[in-house]
């Protein structure tokens, strides 16, 4: 085994993605996705707590970003204004990983546990965000509606740019869904 090798966990990720793939999720175990890595299976468990968080690791860092720049945007911007900058700037570690997240999104998808698994997620970011704009004195409810509709937004601009084959970015797609959104609440 190459245990000592650099970078146990993304070594772990790749070959969990590979294996999903091949298999479907259900199908793979945690001792062929460490077998896969060449690390031994307590090793996987060092860095995720289930073979579920391997696809969904990455959440507690995108809160973090979300919040901070909810927190940070100008004491001018509207709450909605503060969401979406915050769902723009998280835009550039996302694309770095499409490919990874295009493959992600796909088991996602083809399983029911892992989609529950995924709205549960979201809703624990746009809680967050709420919690980060009532923390800038905005009231409930346009806490909570602002930070729903900007998770709604994000939905639907990441389902956009994983499907795109033109290569924009996820930011380019957040602000064409946040106009989409004016024009709907707008009523035009």
């Amino acid at each position: 085994m190459s245990r000592w090798e650099p970078d146990a966990r993304g070594r772990l990720a790749q070959a969990a993605l590979e294996l999903y793939l091949e298999s479907g999720f259900e199908q793979t175990t945690v001792a062929q996705i460490a077998a896969r890595a060449g690390l031994a299976e307590r090793t996987f468990f060092r860095h995720f707590a289930d073979k579920r968080e391997v696809l969904f690791s990455g959440s507690a860092a995108l809160e973090e970003l979300l919040v901070s720049a909810v927190a940070g945007a100008p004491d001018s911007a509207s709450p909605i204004s503060a969401v979406a900058a915050a769902l723009e700037a998280s835009g550039a570690g996302f694309d770095r990983i499409r490919d990874r997240a295009r493959v992600r999104q796909g088991v996602i998808a083809a399983n029911a546990e892992l989609r529950e698994r995924e709205l549960i997620k979201l809703a624990s970011l746009a809680a967050a965000m709420a919690a980060a704009l009532r923390e800038r004195g905005v009231p409930d409810p346009a806490a909570s509606l602002a930070a729903e509709a900007g998770i709604a937004v994000f939905r639907i601009a990441f389902e956009r740019w994983i499907a795109d084959a033109d290569g924009h970015d996820l930011a380019h797609f957040v602000r064409e869904s946040f106009v989409g959104l004016r024009v709907v609440v707008a009523g035009t």
